[in-house]
């Protein structure tokens, strides 16, 4: 953020002052746009705590029943208290399911909201697009990912993408809507790098991140050179917005196909043996350890997707019958790779000392049904539901709100998508009446507004 006090006019390099740079970042309803922002960092006005923060969102795709994990009610009859057991964890006071035991022993790190609804449909996709954008697809409104206004208002810090998603991005939830994990009204130049491929796999690498070895970084400079060469003779395409587009992502690539921050960043093979292995030798755990990996390289933020969709795996979605898994099938198939992989990974960007720059959050579409069905499962219910945070400034041992003695709807603090996503917004230095450009150019905040962040994690 910038230094809104001090006075004086200094001018930099470029004959632009100081006081210019406060008057941009002072526009109010306009905010602060990333021409502005590179100029002010490049100047050495860009406040560099708020330029050295991170998100990791991990996104629970199925959906966890918050009764069997987080917001367990031992003292609700059977068929809605299911079959786990509460256990103590280290920080004071906070239970949470036998089936997390991991995240138990870290507790203390942790904000848990458990009196998170949402006013969408039951149905994946919609919970998808309005916890990740904090708005309802509505009116034909695509609102960016906030992974992506945060690249739009921030832009790079390294040859890295601003933001990527790990391993891929979703896919079909049932509702034909848009899954919230794309640019949105901001233009596909702000879709995440999506690294489709499965990193705990012997014969991972990035596709089309990387150039074979037998092309040399001289015959890429080379083609580049072509390149702007011809580009000299197209100026009025290059006015047009579809060439403005074309050459951000040639850039992007460039960058990414020469630069050995990014090779070495992918680059599972230079961790440890038993680094990897306190991961968990799976998809979700060497994702987790690939986020630190680029958070550590300079990419400011980075989804990770603890599934892809909820047909053809098995997942949070569980309604009991086949294709989908039990409440039972969970204590044996989703939790013990997710509880390992998120403890392992707070552990270490704490050891690291990464974890107070670095916000850690997730999130899922909504929660589960608050009696068990008769197959054993749990259907969809947006009506309550927990979602939690590490580091970014946030409190550890922290519990904010409440649900019912039944887990049907919040009892206390009721809180909407929008708090989250603003949550996240303030952890990474963002004010709330920042905007960035809509539909038709108007400006757009990046959070509705009467919104604000969940200001007792902090």
């Amino acid at each position: 953020m910038l230094d809104l006090i001090g006075k004086g006019s200094s001018h930099t390099c470029n004959g632009v002052t100081r006081r210019d740079f406060l008057q941009v970042g002072t526009l109010g309803a306009v905010g602060l746009g990333l021409p502005q922002w590179m100029q002010a960092r490049e100047a050495g006005l860009v406040d560099p705590e708020a330029d050295r923060k991170s998100c990791i969102l991990i996104f629970n795709l199925g959906a966890p029943s918050q009764l069997d994990t987080f917001d367990m009610k031992p003292d609700a009859p059977a068929e809605i208290r299911g079959p786990f057991q509460p256990i103590s964890t280290v920080a004071d006071g906070i239970q949470l399911s036998e089936i997390l035991p991991k995240h138990a022993a870290i507790a203390d790190k942790i904000g848990f909201v458990r009196s998170c609804f949402h006013r969408g449909a039951a149905v994946h996709d919609s919970g998808w697009q309005i916890m990740q954008t904090g708005r309802l697809f509505t009116g034909g409104v695509d609102t960016p990912h906030v992974g992506s206004a945060v690249w739009y208002l921030r832009g790079p810090r390294s040859d890295l993408p601003p933001h990527v998603v790990l391993p891929e991005t979703m896919g079909r939830g049932g509702g034909n809507l848009p899954n919230g994990q794309a640019g949105g009204f901001l233009g596909k130049a702000y879709d995440p790098f999506a690294l489709m491929a499965d990193p705990s796999q012997d014969n991972f690498e990035v596709p089309d991140l990387l150039p074979p070895a037998s092309i040399p970084a001289a015959r890429l400079d080379r083609r580049r050179r072509l390149r702007e060469a011809v580009e000299e003779s197209m100026t009025q395409f290059e006015a047009s917005e579809s060439a403005k587009l074309m050459s951000e992502h040639f850039d992007t690539a460039y960058r990414l196909m020469t630069s050995p921050q990014a090779r070495d960043a992918f680059d599972l093979s230079k961790e440890p043996k038993k680094v990897r292995e306190a991961y968990g030798m799976n998809r979700f755990g060497q994702c987790c350890l690939l986020a630190r990996r680029l958070i550590e390289a300079g990419v400011r933020f980075v989804t990770v997707n603890t599934f892809l969709t909820v047909f053809d795996e098995i997942t949070w979605d569980i309604h009991g019958s086949k294709p989908f898994t039990s409440i039972e099938g969970m204590k044996n198939i989703v939790a013990p790779m997710y509880d390992q992989g998120y403890a392992a990974l707070i552990s270490d960007l704490s050891d690291r000392g990464m974890l107070d720059d670095t916000l850690v959050a997730n999130m899922a579409e909504f929660g589960r049904t608050p009696k068990v069905n008769p197959a054993g499962g749990r259907d969809h219910w947006p009506q309550c539901y927990t979602v939690y945070f590490a580091g970014g400034g946030v409190r550890g041992g922290t519990v904010v709100g409440a649900s019912d003695p039944i887990g049907a709807v919040p009892d206390d603090r009721p809180t909407e998508p929008p708090e989250v996503v603003a949550t996240i917004f303030h952890a990474l230095g963002f004010k709330m009446t920042e905007h960035i450009p809509g539909p038709g150019g108007r400006p757009f905040p990046i959070v509705d507004s009467g919104f604000r962040e969940i200001h007792e994690l902090f």
